[in-house]
């Protein structure tokens, strides 16, 4: 990769991350009210990254093969229960993908 090339690639993600930045400040720049589609976007889109990473997840497993999708559903029980227990998606996402790892690492190879 050449020098230009590596500066053109530095730039576009430059102005791609500074564009969502100040996207939202320039589509609302009066902070009175927020628009009742954000708000309600804002309430439903946290249970649809649920729903998606729930899909991808599983999405390659074979409850018909190999050890039946154990590592896959105690690392999911392990999510929920976090969840559950604490009420914190990143602690839960993260518990989870701990999980799964040593589970495929170390118990089922």
């Amino acid at each position: 990769m050449s020098t230009v090339e590596l500066l053109a690639m530095i730039a576009a993600g430059a102005v791609a991350t500074q564009l969502t930045r100040w996207l939202p400040f320039l589509a609302f720049p009066t902070p009175e009210k927020t628009p009742k589609t954000v708000t309600y976007l804002g309430t439903v889109l946290p249970a649809c990254m649920w729903g998606l990473l729930i899909v991808y997840c599983f999405r390659t497993s074979a409850p018909l093969a190999g050890y039946h999708m154990a590592p896959e559903l105690i690392a999911a029980g392990v999510v929920v229960g976090l969840h559950v227990w604490k009420r914190n998606m990143s602690l839960s996402m993260i518990g989870g993908t701990i999980v799964y790892m040593l589970l495929i690492r170390t118990v089922f190879p």
